[in-house]
Formats: C-alpha cells, sequence, structure tokens
C-alpha cells in the first residue's frame, strides 16, 4: 500500500515500480528506489531516421535523483536505468519520465526550485533546499537556454538598448528590450557596437527579421549608432528622453559644484538639483524657493536648473512644429546663458539633433527598459553579485525576459 501511494505521488506508471522504500531517520533521508518490470522493451527514437524504434534492455546503470521533501525528509529516487544497443552498436540511455533537463534533480524538483528562484537569490534558494548552488546555476542556464528556443520575434519592430553592470562600472552587458511586450529579448556581454549584430543574428534566429525594425530607443553612444546605423539599416535612432535629460543635470551639477566653491547657500543641495520640482520632499521644494530661487541672488546653479525644467518641457508640445521650435529656442537660450557645462551640454544634443526629433513620431523612450534595469538591479543586490556573466545573464531573463518555462517543464507554475 505504501509503495502504491508513493507511486501515485510521484507519478510514475508501468513498466516503472517501486522496488524498495529506504527511511534514514538520522539523516532525515528517504530513498526511493525504481525498478522495471522484467521483459520490458524500451522506445528508441532514431535521431538520423527520426522513427521510434523498441528494445531490449542491453545492461543498466545506476543513477539518482534529487526530489522533493516528504514528510521533512530529502528525497532521493534510485533507478537502475536501461540501456540498448541499437543496430550501430552504439549504446543509449533510456530517458526516465521524472528525470530533469539538469542532470542529479528531477522534472518536480526543478519546478519548485525554478519557482523559489523567481522569487529569492540561488544562494538562499541553495540553503532553503540544502541543493547545492553550483547545481542549481546550471538548472537555471538550462531552462532559460530550452525556453529562448520558444521565443517569437518575429511580430518586433521597435526596440530599446541599454548598457547595465555586473559590478559597478565594471563587466557591462546589453540589453535589449521589446517595447510593445515590455520584456527584454536578448542579453549580451559588452557594450560596443557588435552587441547590435549579435541581437540581429539572435532576432532572425527566433523568427524576427532586422529589416522589420524601424524605430529604436539608445543613448547617444556612437557604438550603439555605429551598430544600429550598420545592422538595422531600416531602423530610425530616437536619442532616450531620460539620457539626454541625465546630460542636463549632470552639466547643472557641474554648475553647482564650481558655485558652491564661493557661495555658502548652495552647500549640501546636490539632492535638490538632482530632482525635479515634483519628487523634492517638502524641506527641499521649500529652501529651493525661499533661499535659493532669491531674485536678488541671481545663482548660475538656479538659471542653469530652469534651463533643465525648460527642456523637459518641450516634450508637453501639443504639435511637432511647436516641439521644433521650442527646442530651437531652449538651444538659443542655452548656448547664449554664458554656463560653460550648459553650454557643452546643448551642443551635444544639436549634434543629435534629428534623433531629439524623432522623439516625437515615435513617442518610444527606455522608460520601460529602466524599469526593467530596477528589478535586475534589486536582483543584484539580494544576490549581492554574480560570479561569471552566464550567471548575471540568466537572471536578467529570469526577472526580465517574461519567459514561458511550462513549455520546458509542465509542472513549473509561476507563484505570480
Amino acid at each position: 500500500m505504501m509503495k502504491e501511494l508513493f507511486e501515485k505521488a510521484i507519478g510514475i506508471s508501468k513498466p516503472w515500480f517501486i522496488d524498495n522504500l529506504k527511511f534514514d531517520e538520522g539523516n532525515r533521508r528517504l530513498d526511493i528506489h525504481i525498478n522495471f518490470e522484467v521483459g520490458t522493451r524500451f522506445e528508441y527514437i532514431s535521431e538520423e531516421e527520426h522513427i521510434s524504434y523498441k528494445f531490449c534492455v542491453y545492461d543498466t546503470i545506476e543513477k539518482t535523483w534529487r526530489h522533493l521533501i516528504f514528510f521533512q525528509h530529502e528525497c532521493y529516487l534510485n533507478c537502475r536505468v536501461p540501456r540498448v544497443k541499437p543496430e550501430d552498436n552504439k549504446i543509449r540511455q533510456i530517458d526516465v519520465p521524472w528525470a530533469g533537463k539538469s542532470n542529479g534533480f528531477t522534472l518536480l524538483f526543478e519546478a519548485l526550485l525554478m519557482q523559489l528562484c523567481c522569487e529569492m537569490p540561488v544562494n538562499a534558494v541553495s540553503r532553503l533546499t540544502n541543493a547545492d548552488d553550483n547545481k542549481i546555476w546550471r538548472m537555471l542556464q538550462c531552462y532559460v537556454e530550452e525556453a529562448r528556443k520558444h521565443e517569437d520575434f518575429s511580430k518586433t519592430t521597435e526596440i530599446g538598448m541599454d548598457e547595465t553592470s555586473k559590478r559597478k562600472h565594471h563587466d557591462y552587458v546589453t540589453l535589449f528590450v521589446d517595447f510593445e511586450r515590455r520584456k527584454t529579448m536578448y542579453v549580451t556581454k559588452g557594450k560596443d557596437h557588435t552587441t547590435i549584430e549579435r541581437f540581429a543574428k539572435d532576432l532572425e534566429a527566433h523568427n524576427g527579421d532586422r529589416e522589420n525594425i524601424t524605430d529604436v530607443s539608445c543613448d547617444m553612444s556612437p557604438a550603439f549608432i555605429k551598430g544600429v546605423e550598420k545592422n538595422l539599416k531600416n531602423a530610425k535612432i530616437t536619442f532616450d528622453k531620460f539620457h539626454l535629460v541625465k546630460i542636463i543635470i549632470e552639466a547643472v551639477g557641474d554648475v553647482r559644484k564650481a558655485e558652491s566653491k564661493e557661495n555658502e547657500v548652495l552647500k549640501g543641495t546636490r539632492n535638490i538639483f538632482n530632482k525635479n520640482r515634483e519628487n523634492m520632499t517638502v524641506s527641499q521644494l521649500k529652501y529651493l524657493q525661499e533661499k535659493l530661487e532669491l531674485k536678488g541672488l541671481r545663482l548660475k546653479t538656479v538659471r542653469a536648473f530652469h534651463l533643465c525644467e525648460s527642456f523637459q518641457e518641450i516634450y508637453q508640445s501639443e504639435t511637432k512644429n511647436e516641439f521644433i521650435s521650442r527646442l530651437n529656442k531652449w538651444y538659443l537660450w542655452a548656448t547664449h546663458c554664458r554656463l560653460e557645462p550648459m553650454k557643452k551640454a546643448a551642443k551635444t544634443i544639436k549634434e543629435h539633433w534629428n534623433g531629439v526629433i524623432r522623439w516625437y513620431d515615435s513617442r518610444i523612450n527606455n522608460g520601460i527598459l529602466e524599469g526593467l534595469n530596477s528589478l535586475i538591479q534589486s536582483a543584484k543586490s539580494k544576490a549581492r553579485g554574480f560570479k561569471t556573466f552566464k550567471n548575471f545573464m540568466a537572471v536578467i531573463y529570469l526577472v526580465t525576459g517574461d519567459l514561458d518555462f511550462i513549455k520546458v517543464n509542465s509542472h513549473y507554475q509561476p507563484l505570480t
């Protein structure tokens, strides 16, 4: 009766059966020994002919798989796995129905591990399940690779790209995001122009067409621009609004840093000028309005800050002609403001004028990508970094790739 109960729990059926159960109370371990009926002929599918044949057992090999926990006991399945010898005289091991995609885990245990990995760092999953973290990483990489085989990019036309790092300012990877589906399509090492070439090849490997890409949002990296022009010839570049604003904010910061050496009122105000008014605290907004924006002070930093606010207001234009007109007026103002950092920022924008104006038609920006990047940074913080690029990229796909792992393992059920 006990054996039949475990057979149903594990989900095995003829010709497989449970031969023996062993409890180790001291080590809190349950070993389930599985056997097969004598005389069973096992199926083997020829890779060349794609035809299924049945063969008698040639010999067996002992295998063990980690399974789910039963009654607070770690459970292991043990089996004499049959091997067959087809007509080519090459001995092949039979696939058993409970074996997972990675070595040493059952499908059910892998489904549990995948669900946990979506919610917590791998090292935490390792401690919780007492499974080797290196094995979990290999399983995670295998599932990501298998799930990506089912990806279909045939309808992708608008993408965003940006880089992020495994460690601060070191070891960069470039992310490519599908704007419509709000998900990471592709991750690759580096941030040079060859990343776009690799993306284009991966796109076509998943039913996509590089000629179908009409719009790309990115920063003003010369490498990205070169890569798009070379590999995505039908794409028009929209320079990301958030990166443009970041350049201007950095220029405001340079003005503030220089002026604060001469004016004590600017000491400790960096966090004020790094924000928009709506994001300031009550005390920060009060200090800006009552201390810094006084007409008598005429602070250079405040003038620079007003330039930054004016630039962002351009994106509220109701027509393209208005957008271009306001952008031209802003450029004229910035280049005659006698603030060198602001003039430099304005000239940088002028050098990329068409890509800035392109926003009005495409209406795309890397806001979605920035949101996905925040999920990546959160995962990176929880894991306290990643040892290898493979691990880092696997987690990026896991948390932002919206991969269908059910196609890899039907037992997998997302927790959210």
